[in-house]
């Protein structure tokens, strides 16, 4: 084994423990949630996730965006594919060692790789230019002002680049192989670099194309060592959080609230005071209603928070924000996973028991955020991975008027109508017939 060799192991090996070092972290802040058991109507459960995160069946509602998306996700998972084999030769110094092993099969999966790259990049640089020539309105919202937005162009810039260096590597092969060099054998097939690169790479020397052949392969393989530890820390973090959160999806029926058990146990023992109080619920938060922080949110709400694409297709289609008002879904998605980021911190940084003052709610989202709300579930229908930012909003809006009794003059005229005259309005239960009297 080379020094190369031994180079390339030892970068194969940090970037990997690097990556499982941050996933372990995320998996960590998740757990912080409350306990919540979701493992119901497991059939449902793969089909939705089967449609929904592989299938990309609710991308393609807007077909521009959903084809392209289409490209960039098939292509750039299928083409790692090929990491395996830019493995297998960094370790032990081979050359498209699976060559040997797959015989015609490769060249077809060469090819099909080189038409996938450069589909990737097709769709990656039309994302650019919607994103910051044509600024859609969805992409330049305040509520991506800073990191956010800059996040979306590095992960786009980088995709280009990593297909770019794969393109260009197989075009220095082609070159080297066609020259008879030993180590570079006859092997694969190269639609896109033999058309579009080839021909402006044929007066190169035979030491520059295996300078450019060196070069970009290992650039391809730091590209995605890095690539792979920015994702945790990044959006694109849903490339791999989407499978598991479609299947935790919530299926009910849109629109239905879950009743709290320990107001529901409440009410049945004022109603029959003989009866026997039911045991204790384990997902319940002792003395508390709703939810002021993250930690007072489920694992599903908090891996929802992790999973957001920021894609702002909840928001485009929120009924609130298009009004004017300051409700953004994608904005609580957001601002939950931030707080969690930073509980995170705190408690790596000062252990379990630190306190800093702080709270998802109005240090986060804000209570006019969360009243602006219609609950009319758009944001939850529009979701390409079954997010559910309104869970959090009606949790939130609990804590305010179960712990807080802070909500709108207007809810505490219902809520006093409800508990003198059992009805929204201010009318006596004597008098609700007096309308059919004429």
């Amino acid at each position: 084994m080379g020094i190369s060799n031994i180079i390339f192991l030892l970068i194969v090996l940090f970037g990997s423990f690097l990556f499982t070092f941050n996933v372990r972290k995320v998996i960590r802040n998740i757990n912080l949630g409350r306990e919540i058991k979701i493992n119901d109507r497991k059939g449902e459960r793969w089909k939705t996730m089967f449609m929904v995160a592989i299938g990309q069946s609710k991308m393609v509602v807007r077909p521009v965006a959903g084809i392209l998306h289409i490209f960039v996700y098939v292509g750039f998972i299928i083409i790692n594919v090929e990491v395996i084999e830019i493995i297998i030769d960094g370790i032990f110094g081979t050359h498209r060692f699976l060559a040997s092993i797959l015989g015609p099969l490769y060249d077809i999966l060469i090819g099909s790789f080189e038409v996938l790259a450069f589909a990737v990049m097709i769709g990656c640089a039309i994302f650019l230019i919607r994103r910051n020539i044509i600024r859609l309105k969805r992409f330049i919202s305040k509520d991506l002002n800073g990191w956010p937005r800059s996040d979306a162009n590095i992960i786009l810039i980088t995709e280009i680049c990593l297909m770019s260096a794969f393109l260009k590597m197989n075009a220095a092969d082609y070159l080297l192989q066609g020259k008879g060099l030993e180590h570079y054998i006859h092997a694969g097939a190269f639609p896109i670099s033999s058309m579009l690169l080839v021909p402006l790479m044929h007066g190169y020397s035979t030491e520059f194309l295996i300078f450019v052949e060196r070069f970009c392969w290992w650039f391809h393989i730091i590209g995605i060592m890095f690539f792979l530890n920015y994702v945790p820390y990044s959006k694109h973090f849903h490339i791999l959080l989407a499978f598991p959160n479609v299947w935790y999806s919530n299926l009910n029926a849109k629109g239905r609230f879950n009743n709290m058990h320990s107001v529901t146990n409440e009410v049945k023992l004022m109603l029959d005071p003989s009866a026997i109080p039911p045991p204790a619920d384990p997902n319940a938060v002792p003395g508390k209603f709703g939810a002021k922080d993250v930690t007072d949110l489920t694992w599903k709400n908090l891996m929802d928070a992790y999973s957001c694409t920021e894609c702002g297709r909840c928001t485009s289609v929120c009924p609130a924000n298009q009004t004017g008002k300051l409700l953004s879904p994608r904005k609580i998605m957001m601002s939950t996973r931030d707080r969690l980021e930073e509980v995170g911190k705190n408690l790596d940084k000062n252990g379990k028991d630190f306190v800093d003052d702080k709270s998802l709610l109005n240090d986060y989202i804000t209570t006019e955020e969360l009243w602006a709300c219609t609950t009319c579930n758009a944001c939850v229908d529009a979701c390409p991975v079954n997010i559910d930012p309104l869970n959090i909003i009606i949790e939130m809006r609990r804590y305010l008027v179960m712990e807080q009794s802070a909500a709108p003059s207007e809810l505490n005229g219902m809520f006093t109508n409800i508990e003198n005259n059992q009805a929204p309005w201010q009318f006596s239960p004597a008098d609700r017939l007096n309308w059919a009297k004429e």
